[in-house]
């Protein structure tokens, strides 16, 4: 018996010595060219950590809030920033987990995020703001927007969240998820598969555009660096994302909410429509815009077409 334990537990700490070196591996292999674009800028020291963002042109501001992915990053305006620079300050900041901005060991709530959203408008853009967000990312703004809307004008949606979705709250289960992700060695070895390249690809391929063969070398590897920057540190934010801890139910403030609200979706995804039918039932000022070839993502996929729209809808 004495024996087998000590067989055991060698071959436990030969496994954890092997996993730690494999995360070690993968994080130097992510991080060895810089797959982000810089784009001149600059760090927003905020409570919980540096924000990163990006600012560029001149007019009225408007600013881009990317999907709520450990992957994601402001790389996701990529392809529209320079047109919508000709005629307003365009403001496109990592969120606190992703891209370049700081990824501290913290559970990351939606509350925290309607700080953050709140806190940047007043402290660096100081004035009223139209804002694009995605996804989940919506519900940080709308929230923030409900609760203090003086620096809030148009607000606008792309491929917004499913309600039910986003009224999922933290649970026991959730919560024992959350502990697995954020282990030292296991949690991290767990994430870097769930963030591997492949799994990057893949995701963007059946979930984000229509038109796969679009997908460049550079977005995969810029989804791929983002997620992987501040070696596996994102792990913090995805075990918070599983667990429910930033999501909200948005209803009672999209009934309250003044603001004009347009809903921006893919042709292409399949419950796009029936997703965007269900905000306007809560409200039935908001509007709603689709964009022909593309799925989850027409500002990657389709960045003509989002611009021209954009444009209408902010100049109107």
């Amino acid at each position: 018996m004495k024996k087998k334990i000590k067989n055991f537990s060698l071959l436990l700490i030969i496994s954890t010595i092997l996993i730690f070196l494999i995360n070690k591996l993968i994080n130097f292999l992510a991080n060895m060219k810089d797959h982000l674009p810089l784009g001149n800028g600059k760090f927003f020291s905020w409570r919980y950590g540096n924000i990163y963002y990006i600012k560029k042109g001149k007019g009225s501001p408007i600013l881009l809030i990317h999907d709520m992915l450990p992957s994601s990053s402001s790389y996701e305006w990529n392809k529209i920033i320079h047109h919508l620079a000709r005629t307003n300050t365009v403001y496109a900041i990592d969120l606190l987990g992703c891209g370049r901005s700081d990824k501290p060991n913290l559970t990351y709530t939606n509350y925290m995020y309607v700080q953050l959203v709140s806190d940047f408008i007043r402290d660096i853009i100081g004035e009223k703001t139209d804002v694009a967000a995605t996804g989940s990312s919506l519900s940080f703004v709308i929230m923030a927007c409900q609760i203090d809307s003086r620096y809030f004008n148009k607000l606008i949606g792309i491929s917004p969240s499913d309600l039910y979705d986003l009224a999922k709250s933290p649970s026991k289960h959730s919560g024992i998820i959350k502990s697995l992700i954020e282990l030292p060695i296991l949690g991290t070895f767990i994430y870097n598969i769930v963030m591997s390249k492949n799994a990057v690809l893949d995701m963007l391929m059946n979930e984000c555009y229509f038109k796969d063969y679009l997908i460049s070398n550079q977005t995969v590897n810029s989804y791929y660096h983002s997620a992987h920057i501040h070696n596996g540190q994102g792990k913090y934010l995805l075990a918070s994302i599983n667990s429910h801890y930033t999501n909200i139910n948005i209803v009672p403030a999209l009934k309250k909410i003044n603001n004009s609200i347009c809903l921006i979706g893919g042709k292409e995804h399949e419950y796009m429509s029936d997703i965007i039918d269900e905000y306007i039932s809560y409200n039935s000022a908001i509007e709603s815009a689709y964009i022909s070839s593309a799925k989850y993502l027409p500002q990657l996929e389709t960045p003509e077409k989002f611009v021209e729209l954009i444009r209408i809808i902010i100049n109107s």
